[in-house]
């Protein structure tokens, strides 16, 4: 009997060998794990019952790894002499307990907010002097 289902195969990147040969439709879990943070491309080639192939490319971006976090610096920032970082890494860990210590990324206070402390205050202090006397 003549199979009338499409067949897929996966690949990563420019593996020779494919991670999953699979008939359509079908539905499949992917597992990142096992890949390294970086850019990848997931490569699907289905070929229908009548022998004729489709190829389809698709990028994504693996980030299993510990997050990374910088304040100080932004992308393609230019700066000059000493520029103070501030530098936070955590893991999701294994996602069954939640680990508080390091999971946030502490930060410094916003310039805005110290804009509006200084006026708030030079107003508080304009208004003291103007209305009271002594």
């Amino acid at each position: 009997m003549k199979e009338d289902k499409s067949k897929i195969k996966l690949f990563i990147d420019d593996d020779l060998q494919p991670i999953a040969e699979l008939l359509a439709p079908v539905q499949f879990e992917l597992d990142t794990t096992k890949l390294i943070d970086g850019e990848h491309i997931l490569k699907l080639i289905s070929k229908s019952p009548t022998g004729r192939e489709g190829i389809r490319r698709i990028k994504f971006i693996v980030r299993n790894g510990p997050s990374i976090s910088v304040e100080g610096i932004s992308e393609n920032a230019v700066v000059d002499g000493t520029v103070p970082l501030m530098i936070n890494a955590y893991d999701k860990g294994n996602q069954k307990k939640f680990i508080i210590e390091g999971s946030e990324t502490p930060q410094s206070v916003p310039s805005w907010l110290w804009i509006l402390l200084i006026a708030f205050l030079g107003w508080a202090a304009y208004y003291l002097i103007t209305n009271f006397s002594l």
